[in-house]
């Protein structure tokens, strides 16, 4: 007897239908075919243990699996339930009417209990597109895979379970979750705020203006100053996920694994912040299974990364094309793998080895050209990518102690959110481009143009500063980002001027 059970592979963060063949005919042997990993071939050890847990003999028949498409590489341990429900189904202890209909995912124990999978929202969306009805998975996957409509997903703790439901002898209730109220209610629900902060007006400016316009940051100060305290509030201020960026976002989670049995659909922006001894492949991406890095689970978020300059150079350099680009391709001999990576790099650094170069009280231990030296571990071409340079002084005794509260994240929030929404209005034409950070140089000389007092200012601090030329266009996006906080059209000299200051690193007097 042939039977036609239906699984999905994951392939970045896009799913492919698989059609698992299970003929049942006389004989004793087992073949599974179809380009299976080691993973999926132990499956037959882990379905006959469990069979012979839960009272059901293993056939005496020659079993032959060929999972389709041939040509796709099957990996992991998902397509345990798949493979057992076809065998169960070739051997008539199943009923197979239902089995076109549905979309079935899982990983078995040697009990029969149905075990937790990667990236089900994925194969959800997948699912959906083609036709079918339902799809059964784990009970931890199942409000993750209730998040996409018009799809009946059905969660299952075991086999036996799995058997009566197909059978008609037991009736699953469909997982459903409210997607819209769930997101909505949890969206903006931080445990840090802003109104924490004590003085440090000028960073805070700094990462509003960041914020607004989805530029980049990088803060230098010395030890204590409070600039992972800083960093780690600014996705307070970032402007909500919208629905289809949390769709998005949560999807990339879900093939990485980490997503918990608790949410359905990630309601607030990502904040990752990797430790300095991270590997290339871990940033971006990759293995001998490809998997998301952290720059792709930073994706619509914060990537933060402390302490700059003691990240590898190699590690470094290999984020220059994915902050342009805002997508990691990952190519291996096999197979080509993209990964969205549009995310919001925040830096911190010292701004030398003791931290304490330019500290208005403490002095500097470090000899002469090691600050210089310091510096140069981080290259200019990755320099250029990060738009806003600010310095991080710490606070005074009596602001701490004295101070009244600081401006909450929420008053923040809201002066970004209105400045976001011009520049959506602004570049309604161009899809690619959302916020002024993505502005292209045609676009700059087309929003950013400057009056003759401007121009003047920005030649006067160029030459006088001795700032680069990279900091130009730089200075243009920045300027277009303060103007569109300050609600005005046109860029006024006093917005270049804020801009000017957001240039610490590339003047000639800073490091001697």
């Amino acid at each position: 007897m042939l039977v036609k059970t239906y699984g999905s592979a994951v392939h970045g963060i896009k799913a492919t239908t698989i059609t698992i063949e299970v003929s049942a005919s006389q004989g004793i042997n087992f073949f599974l075919v179809g380009l299976p990993d080691s993973a999926v071939k132990e499956s037959q050890q882990r379905i006959a243990a469990a069979f012979e847990n839960n009272k059901l003999k293993w056939p005496k028949s020659r079993i032959v699996i060929n999972m389709a498409p041939a040509d796709i590489r099957k990996e992991g341990s998902a397509y345990d339930l798949p493979l057992a429900v076809g065998i169960l189904a070739a051997t008539g202890h199943i009923n197979s009417n239902l089995l076109s209909e549905l979309v079935i995912m899982g990983e078995l124990s040697l009990d029969g209990t149905v075990q937790p999978i990667k990236g089900v929202l994925p194969i959800a969306i997948q699912a959906r597109e083609e036709g079918f009805k339902g799809l059964i998975v784990p009970r931890e996957n199942a409000r993750e895979a209730a998040v996409v409509n018009n799809l009946e997903v059905y969660a299952v703790d075991n086999l036996k379970q799995v058997m009566a439901f197909l059978n008609g002898d037991e009736q699953i209730e469909p997982t459903t979750v409210n997607t819209r109220d769930e997101f909505f209610s949890h969206a903006n629900s931080y445990e840090v705020d802003f109104v924490d902060v004590k003085g440090q007006e000028n960073v805070k400016r700094a990462m509003e203006v960041a914020a607004a316009g989805g530029h980049n940051i990088i803060m230098i100060g010395p030890p204590g100053a409070g600039k992972t305290m800083l960093a780690k509030r600014l996705p307070t201020i970032v402007p909500p996920l919208t629905l289809r960026e949390a769709l998005e976002t949560t999807k990339i989670h879900s093939v990485a694994g980490k997503i918990d049995r608790e949410t359905s659909l990630m309601t607030r922006r990502p904040f990752r912040s990797p430790h300095h001894t991270i590997s290339d492949v871990a940033l971006v991406g990759g293995g001998q299974f490809p998997q998301p890095g952290e720059i792709s689970l930073a994706h619509n978020g914060v990537l933060f990364l402390d302490e700059l300059p003691e990240f590898k150079r190699t590690v470094l350099e290999v984020m220059r094309q994915p902050l342009e680009d805002r997508v990691i391709t990952i190519s291996r001999a096999k197979s080509t793998v993209e990964y969205p990576a549009s995310f919001m790099l925040v830096a911190s650094m010292n701004p030398c080895p003791c931290g304490y170069y330019n500290h208005p009280e403490k002095d500097c231990v470090c000899s002469p050209g090691v600050v210089q030296k310091y510096l140069n571990k981080i290259s200019g071409p990755l320099l250029d990518r990060i738009d806003i340079h600010v310095e991080v002084v710490p606070v005074p005794f009596d602001k701490l102690s004295g101070a009244p509260p600081s401006e909450p994240s929420e008053a923040i929030r809201e002066r970004v959110v209105r400045a976001r929404q011009i520049q959506e209005e602004r570049f309604v034409e161009w899809k690619e481009v959302h916020c002024n950070a993505q502005m292209t140089s045609k676009l700059i000389r087309k929003f950013c143009q400057l009056d003759e007092a401007g121009v003047a200012l920005l030649k006067n601090a160029i030459e006088r500063l001795g700032l680069s030329a990279r900091a130009y266009d730089r200075i243009l996006k920045v300027s277009r980002t303060i103007a569109d906080l300050d609600g005005s059209e046109v860029i006024r000299p006093d917005h270049v001027a804020e801009a000017i200051q957001y240039r610490s690193l590339d003047r000639d007097s800073w490091a001697g």
